[in-house]
């Protein structure tokens, strides 16, 4: 795990090599077909010493659909138990926190599905009616919910609702992970250096065009702008309502903004008690990987 541009993935798959594993990615817009350069895919990286390593959960859904949470939470879990049931080992890599948070954190409510006419009855009531309203179900249905915000206590309610009338969703999940946790990190100035460089790279060999056949092939410029970062901004380049220089020096910030998220979501787990064994700061590879090494052997 780490931020973006910090290298995590070169380094899953030399580990991965090394062990005879499997990686499952823990990236939320590489799920997605189509999205290559934007999400930085780099599957010439999955081969080793002309070896594939396998790699779950990539190209999985289509760009045009949400993918949400609780299909990564469902096939997180089925391919973990595939790549264990192969007798593998599996390596979770990837930046995006809420997923790396499924390992340890129950998450079963995410597979109540949206009761879309409730929500449209709900809407029309005011926060201390739904909060009324949501105090009738069971203590246990509504404790952690948010009473401050009116759009938790609708889900709140959603699923008070079908907990009643289906029961408790059921969790198993943390039986099945076990995570040993690394993060790969560097300075701020280093980290800024590696976006820059890596995002003029991608401008330079064709992200505008995958953009372009993205919308050719169907693509909505709303969707461009909900899959974020790269797609966002391409999308406001490409409708003139920003210029080149613009989309850089934009992008780039919203890309530093993001990776700054990461480290304060990474460091929120921390404060719930995840350890996290971060990688020497800045390491180069080999010395990264002999860390890796080391850590786990102890």
């Amino acid at each position: 795990m780490g931020p973006t541009a910090s290298g995590k993935t070169k380094l899953a798959c030399a580990l991965a090599a090394e062990l005879g594993a499997e990686i499952i990615s823990a990236d939320s817009r590489q799920v997605y077909q189509q999205l290559d350069i934007g999400t930085g895919k780099d599957l010439a990286e999955y081969v080793v010493n002309q070896k594939q390593i396998p790699y779950h959960l990539i190209n999985i859904a289509s760009p045009d659909k949400q993918y949400y949470l609780h299909n990564f939470v469902e096939e997180l879990k089925n391919s973990f138990l595939s790549i264990q049931g192969r007798g593998k080992l599996p390596i979770i890599c990837g930046g995006t926190g809420l997923y790396l948070d499924a390992l340890h954190k129950d998450f079963s409510n995410t597979q109540i599905g949206e009761d879309h006419l409730l929500r449209a009855e709900l809407e029309k009531l005011s926060k201390e009616q739904l909060t009324q309203m949501l105090q009738n179900y069971a203590v246990s249905f509504w404790q952690h919910v948010d009473l401050n915000s009116k759009k938790r206590i609708i889900r709140g309610i959603e699923i008070a609702k079908h907990k009643q009338t289906h029961g408790e969703v059921s969790s198993n999940q943390k039986a099945i992970y076990q995570p040993v946790y690394f993060g790969t990190n560097s300075t701020i100035e280093i980290r800024k250096q590696k976006i820059s460089e890596r995002l003029q790279a991608r401008l330079n060999n064709g992200l505008l065009e995958e953009v372009e056949q993205l919308l050719k092939n169907g693509l909505t410029h709303a969707r461009c702008m909900q899959l974020g970062l790269e797609y966002k901004f391409v999308s406001m380049y490409l409708r003139s309502e920003i210029d080149k220089n613009d989309l850089f020096q934009l992008l780039q910030t919203a890309i530093f903004q993001y990776a700054k998220r990461q480290m304060t979501w990474f460091r929120k787990m921390e404060k719930e008690g995840i350890k996290i064994n971060w990688l020497p700061l800045d390491a180069d590879f080999e010395e990264a990987l002999q860390w890796m090494r080391k850590t786990l052997k102890a």
